[in-house]
């Protein structure tokens, strides 16, 4: 938080450290050598952690929901890659085709599950532990 309680340079510091993750296996997830669930493995494992890294404690307003998910998408977009039309042209996916490859688990509920999971730690905590 900042002094004015914002989370929001937070957020836009761990999607900064989240490019710089994808870019530094960039080589690795252009690799043809790979498909795509192994690449989209990779990013669940490695760069969407760095990006939600303290994410329990974000309070998530509708700018910073829409940037994490500008994230997502333009790493997706990179790891599905283009799709072929019917009449030949080449086209980036859209919205909504990601969202059915991810089986819509984007990182915005990725973040709102841990928070809940956060929540349910606290309460079975003890009334004396602090939190």
């Amino acid at each position: 938080m900042n002094h004015t309680n914002s989370t929001s340079s937070e957020i836009q510091a761990r999607i900064l450290s989240g490019h710089r993750c994808y870019y530094a296996y960039g080589k690795l997830m252009k690799s043809r050598a790979l498909n795509s669930s192994s690449k989209l493995k990779i990013y669940k494992s490695l760069i969407r952690p760095i990006v939600s890294y303290g994410c329990e404690a974000w309070t998530l307003i509708n700018r910073d929901e829409q940037y994490l998910r500008i994230f997502e998408r333009r790493i997706l977009r990179k790891i599905f890659g283009p799709v072929q039309n019917e009449d030949g042209f080449w086209r980036i996916r859209m919205n909504y085709e990601l969202n059915d490859l991810i089986k819509n688990a984007d990182i915005v509920r990725f973040v709102k599950s841990k928070k809940m999971a956060w929540l349910g730690h606290v309460m079975r905590m003890e009334g004396k532990r602090i939190t």
